[in-house]
């Protein structure tokens, strides 16, 4: 089978800087899964790998869409398995890095999405979303799928349609068929690491990351966006961090509540990102703790893990 590393976990665990010291080591090419960092324009808020961060190294899907644009699971996946062909055509493995754990499934087992699709069902779940607002859509959910709507945040109207629209196609939750789906056999020959640290150190240092976004110029960045037409009703600006500097911006609420809702649900994105890959299997876990926060020898455990799965000799 095919080789492929994945590097997942958490936001704001470390997982960029780790990607890169793997690939690195390996000969490696990045391909990121975050569903943010695809678009221009949107550095601050996705803590988008900068190019002197990438150390020389190719990334996929870092600035390819216009904020306007949508981007989903299929999208993804389209474009992470013709990138891992063209990265293995290079001689080189394909490292998966980022936290959005339904698209790192879609590309490790093959998921196909070809019955998933239906605009009529998908444009009324739409238009109740703007009727009845984001709530009552993830109540709705809730309903049919009550899994799917404790790991679905209710702010991410985009992946609580989904659901609601496979449920209405098959009269059956997605989360039933993610679990499906996770007893496959993976499609590549992989190790799949997931970083993980101390839930309260994390937090730590979620919060720091947001205080660097403010200072960095994270209001200055969505005013920009906004004067360049985008809004709540781009899928791009229901981001964290987006939506909530756009309520500061339009006067909804304090610069300060802004920040205080961006740390709070950045810290329950987080806590549901860790319930996602738990779920996983075959997972090789990377406590940050474990080795004391250093970085070289998380990276020699990694390095061992490939080695033993024969993906690099």
């Amino acid at each position: 089978m095919k080789p492929l590393v994945i590097i997942a976990g958490p936001t704001a665990v470390g997982k960029t800087k780790l990607s890169v010291m793997l690939a690195q080591n390996i000969g490696g090419e990045i391909i990121s899964a975050d569903s943010m960092q695809v678009y221009r324009h949107m550095d601050i808020g996705s803590a988008k790998i900068m190019p002197d961060e990438m150390q020389g190294i190719v990334h996929y899907g870092i600035d390819i869409l216009e904020p306007e644009d949508e981007y989903n699971v299929c999208k993804f996946q389209a474009m992470a398995k013709d990138a891992v062909s063209q990265i293995i055509q290079n001689g080189n493995i394909p490292i998966i890095a980022g936290g959005t754990g339904f698209y790192i499934q879609s590309v490790l087992y093959d998921i196909d999405f070809t019955k998933e699709k239906n605009t009529k069902i998908r444009q009324k779940l739409e238009e109740l979303a703007v009727q009845k607002g984001a709530e009552y859509l993830h109540e709705e959910l809730r309903k049919v799928d009550p899994v799917s709507a404790d790991v679905i945040h209710a702010n991410n109207v985009k992946r609580v349609i989904r659901a609601l629209e496979f449920y209405h196609l098959n009269h059956a939750p997605i989360s039933r068929h993610n679990e499906t789906e996770r007893e496959k056999s993976a499609a590549y020959n992989n190790a799949f690491f997931v970083l993980t640290q101390n839930r309260q150190i994390l937090y730590e240092r979620i919060d720091k990351r947001v205080d660097l976004m403010v200072e960095q110029g994270l209001v200055q960045e969505v005013a920009k966006l906004k004067d360049m037409g985008l809004s709540r009703n781009n899928i791009s600006m229901q981001g964290l961090g987006y939506k909530e500097i756009l309520d500061y911006l339009d006067d909804i609420i304090s610069l300060e509540e802004a920040i205080y809702r961006i740390k709070r649900d950045t810290r329950h994105f987080a806590k549901r990102q860790l319930t996602w890959f738990k779920r996983e299997k075959d997972i090789i876990w990377v406590d940050r703790d474990n080795f004391k926060d250093d970085e070289n020898k998380m990276l020699s455990y990694m390095m061992d893990k490939i080695q033993e799965r024969g993906i690099v000799k």
